[in-house]
């Protein structure tokens, strides 16, 4: 059985979650610079039984695609591109990095830690890579 890679991409710096092995439980697993999510991802896919890659998809409140798509769209199409044979999903991302700063605060993390962005992109990509268990699991 496969993992599921989560995505939060961003201009500068990229979220990614992993799940465990039996697709349960999404777990944060590192923030990197955008520059180096293509690498990252095919070393780590080499080395892991990878089944799937979610990217987290921007919509505003009325369900159009965002501002933020002009650089999410050409990232989907490199992913397709360097990885012809894994199955790519898109899921809306509307509010994670919201949720994931409040989840911070729940869990009680210290104010200056919460400013750290990377540590809220790969928050944001757990949460997202979650949501995709989630509604997969009602299937």
């Amino acid at each position: 059985m496969g993992r599921i890679i989560g995505i939060d991409y961003g201009r500068k710096r990229t979220g990614i979650a992993v799940t465990d092995p039996m697709k349960i439980i999404a777990s944060r697993l590192d923030t990197l610079s955008s520059v180096t999510v293509i690498p990252f991802l095919k070393d780590y896919i080499a080395k892991n039984d990878v089944e799937c890659i979610v990217v987290g998809y921007p919509k505003q409140l009325n369900n159009q695609g965002s501002e933020s798509l002009k650089y999410i769209n050409p990232f989907l199409q490199k992913l397709v591109k360097e990885f012809p044979d894994m199955k790519i999903e898109q899921m809306d991302e509307r509010f994670t990095s919201k949720i994931a700063f409040q989840t911070m605060i729940d869990a009680g993390v210290k104010k200056k830690d919460r400013q750290d962005k990377g540590l809220v992109d790969g928050v944001s990509a757990t949460i997202i890579l979650q949501s995709y268990l989630d509604k997969i699991s009602h299937f």
